[in-house]
């Protein structure tokens, strides 16, 4: 958590922002599973993470996707804004802004911090156990949205 003082002394603690990229083609979503070094090991999630400075959220949802899967994509829509303080397995209290991406080609290969891309039918994902953070349940409501 970084601490931020005031002019009155008072410390603060600041909530960071991050975006995910729910991947979909042909009713399949695009995956990733986290690095043993990283916040929920070994679980699958969705490519996503941290707005970097003078970048825009949809900007952001380009660039993890092509780091975090080598693909390139094109932002289609918004889908939600989670900006609950009680996101669950987080250490941070991240906002996360959650995008429908659609993949265009993969030119890349996956970071450091992911150690398996894989697509997924939307209805036969793996166990909720299986994922990281609240993206199972994401996933869900994207689900639940199509209805």
């Amino acid at each position: 958590m970084i601490k931020c003082t005031f002019e009155n002394g008072k410390d603060a603690d600041l909530r960071h922002v991050v975006v995910d990229s729910l991947i979909i083609k042909d009713n399949k979503i695009l995956l990733i599973k986290r690095g043993p070094h990283l916040l929920n090991p070994n679980k699958y999630a969705l490519p996503g993470g941290y707005v970097d400075r003078d970048e825009t959220t949809k900007q952001t949802a380009v660039r993890e996707a092509f780091e975090e899967t080598g693909y390139n994509v094109e932002v289609e829509k918004l889908f939600t804004i989670i900006d609950s303080p009680d996101r669950p397995q987080e250490d941070r209290q991240n906002i996360a802004f959650v995008y429908v991406v659609h993949p265009i080609d993969q030119t890349g290969k996956p970071d450091h911090e992911v150690t398996e891309v894989a697509w997924f039918d939307l209805d036969k994902l793996p166990d909720e156990k299986e994922f990281a953070f609240d993206h199972y349940q994401v996933i869900e409501n994207y689900k639940n949205s199509l209805a």
